[in-house]
């Protein structure tokens, strides 16, 4: 009987001992900074996971941190991978960390509020092309319209609502709604199948850049009126120029909206460690543009812009911040 007791409480307490185990608790190294961060980023063949291996490289060796970089689906996928314990760290779109923070849109019923912001990275410009045959010159010219808006879901999806929305557009009733990628998108456009299409990713695009050589395009602006209502109503969105010349035929600047692609960490995630990363990136800026274009668009007087009020600063990111005199 004395044995069958014991047998019990050991695996009881064996069982106590693998479920702390499990917990989102910081492996330290002797300096005090994590041991290791998983950073989730993107599919292997886009921006995302191309600049977090080639900075993740660069801040392991800054730091002493191991960054485990991981190919994941994206921003929506990233923030519920933090949420699971999966992911340490990683990069999202600050639309998307918007709506899972005040669990709405992408995120109704599903909100999360496990991480916080470090910093933001690049801009994600919402592109808004349209045939020339179309004589579309305005956001307002789209209604009635063939227009896709990204992928059924999507954040596009949801930006484009946004945007059409700030022009009196239902995007339900008061056009032509299709659901398509970027790449279909261009190709219907090309096929004559649609009209417009929305596209929010850096520039160039490829998908646009190969359009615009085999097919006449005009770049839809977003008035500066429109832009002062959707950031009023929507702390994410800040105001980008489409330079000239960014796709073929393309002679003048093109004023839009873009959100910013930004890294977002695990709330658990020491001060110390958080603080040694954001310092890594800023103070090691043009080692990761040698390493990765995007790189060159780092910026520290502007990291914290785009950033939602809704949404804290890692405690570690504003030290940071604070002590180069950024925020107060």
């Amino acid at each position: 009987m004395k044995k069958s007791i014991a047998l019990v409480l050991a695996v009881l307490m064996a069982g106590s001992m693998l479920l702390g185990s499990c917990g989102k608790k910081e492996t330290k190294d002797e300096d005090g900074l994590a041991s290791k961060i998983v950073l989730a980023t993107g599919g292997n063949t886009g921006t995302y996971y191309a600049y977090g291996m080639a900075m993740g490289k660069i801040l392991q060796d800054k730091t002493g941190i191991k960054f485990d970089v991981q190919s994941t689906g994206a921003s929506k996928a990233n923030i519920q991978l933090i949420q699971s314990g999966e992911a340490d760290m990683a990069v999202v779109q600050n639309d998307v960390m918007y709506y899972a923070y005040t669990g709405t849109d992408l995120f109704e019923g599903a909100q999360t509020q496990d991480f916080s912001a470090v910093a933001t990275l690049y801009p994600e410009l919402c592109q808004i092309i349209a045939s020339k045959e179309s004589g579309i010159q305005s956001v307002a010219d789209l209604a009635g319209k063939r227009v896709s808006v990204g992928d059924a879901g999507s954040g596009v999806e949801f930006n484009a609502k946004q945007i059409l929305a700030a022009y009196g557009i239902d995007i339900n009733n008061d056009i032509v709604k299709q659901n398509l990628g970027f790449g279909p998108s261009a190709d219907a456009l090309k096929d004559e199948k649609i009209d417009a299409f929305f596209c929010v990713a850096g520039i160039p695009t490829t998908a646009i850049t190969d359009l615009a050589m085999s097919h006449e395009i005009t770049v839809v602006p977003v008035d500066d009126d429109k832009f002062d209502e959707l950031a009023s109503e929507y702390g994410f969105y800040t105001r980008q120029t489409i330079p000239a010349n960014t796709y073929n035929g393309m002679t003048e600047d093109v004023k839009t909206v873009a959100v910013m692609a930004t890294y977002i960490i695990d709330n658990d995630a020491s001060e110390d460690t958080v603080y040694a990363i954001t310092k890594a990136i800023f103070e090691n800026k043009d080692e990761i543009a040698a390493a990765y274009a995007k790189g060159s668009e780092l910026n520290a007087e502007t990291a914290t812009n785009g950033i939602p009020s809704e949404i804290p600063l890692h405690p570690g990111a504003e030290k940071y911040f604070k002590e180069i005199g950024v925020i107060q």
